[in-house]
């Protein structure tokens, strides 16, 4: 509010020493739109989509979401530094679940921002250096479950915030946004769901080709571990319901709630015993 109160009063004084009031006017609409809007930034860990973390930005104020594999910290910062942030306007760190991909930087990044982080209950072992279970979801998995790359430890972290119940409010931390437990890619997968019905799914679904990403990206698939299939199915319609309309992925997307849909029947009908 201050700030806009500046911009008037600077735009007063053009006004009076017969400056250009339209330009000044666009430029505090343009300055007013960018405090109340709120932005969410891919933030691509692996090129052609196939990682990636994210920035949720309202003003001064920002959530990162997953934190991509270890020494990730440049790029996290240079998506800060495009929304003119740094390290200090980070109010939380948020996990999707602890796999090495999406978790390999969290303690580093914690360390540089002091800013909380938040993880479900069921990840815990997870942060702590537990191997996790992989369920390989097809060929492509079983291939990479071979390679170890998956598996490999990396710097543990203790969440600030632990998630035991489901819903977790984000308003505190200067987003209008909910954090459901979605299982089902791990135990204590969780996503993010903006008012306006965009959504942060990690690892729920994934599109494109091998990892995700890269080519057909508006085709979604399986991401390479699933543990319970089914569960994901019930994640994903429950998403539906409150209306998620666009799925961002850890693994290639954006995906629509049309392609959501199609996946879920697809992972139904598949994995559904057969009576």
């Amino acid at each position: 509010m201050l700030h806009l109160v500046l911009r008037l009063q600077k735009s007063a004084q053009l006004r009076a020493s017969g400056g250009d009031v339209i330009t000044d006017c666009i430029l505090i609409l343009s300055e007013t739109r960018a405090m109340t809007q709120t932005f969410v930034d891919t933030i691509p860990m692996l090129p052609f989509g196939m990682l990636n973390a994210f920035l949720i930005s309202r003003g001064d104020r920002a959530v990162l979401v997953d934190t991509g594999l270890p020494n990730s910290e440049p790029k996290i910062e240079k998506a800060l530094n495009a929304r003119r942030l740094d390290w200090s306007n980070l109010t939380l760190i948020l996990l999707t679940h602890a796999h090495i991909d999406h978790a390999g930087s969290a303690a580093r990044v914690q360390m540089r921002s002091a800013a909380p982080l938040l993880a479900h209950h069921d990840e815990l072992p997870y942060c702590q250096g537990e191997p996790p279970r992989l369920r390989p979801s097809g060929p492509f998995g079983r291939v990479f479950y071979r390679t170890g790359a998956i598996q490999r430890p990396f710097e543990a972290v203790t969440p600030d915030v632990i998630m035991t119940t489901d819903g977790f409010d984000l308003s505190e931390f200067g987003i209008a946004a909910q954090v459901l437990h979605t299982p089902g890619h791990t135990p204590g997968s969780v996503s993010v769901l903006l008012e306006d019905g965009r959504v942060i799914a990690g690892d729920l679904a994934a599109s494109g080709i091998l990892l995700g990403g890269i080519a057909c990206r508006a085709r979604p698939k399986s991401p390479p571990f699933e543990e319970e299939p089914l569960h994901v199915v019930a994640s994903l319609q429950r998403l539906l319901s409150v209306g998620g309309r666009a799925f961002f992925l850890g693994h290639g997307g954006p995906l629509s709630a049309k392609a959501v849909q199609r996946h879920c029947d697809a992972l139904r009908h598949r994995f559904t015993p057969r009576v």
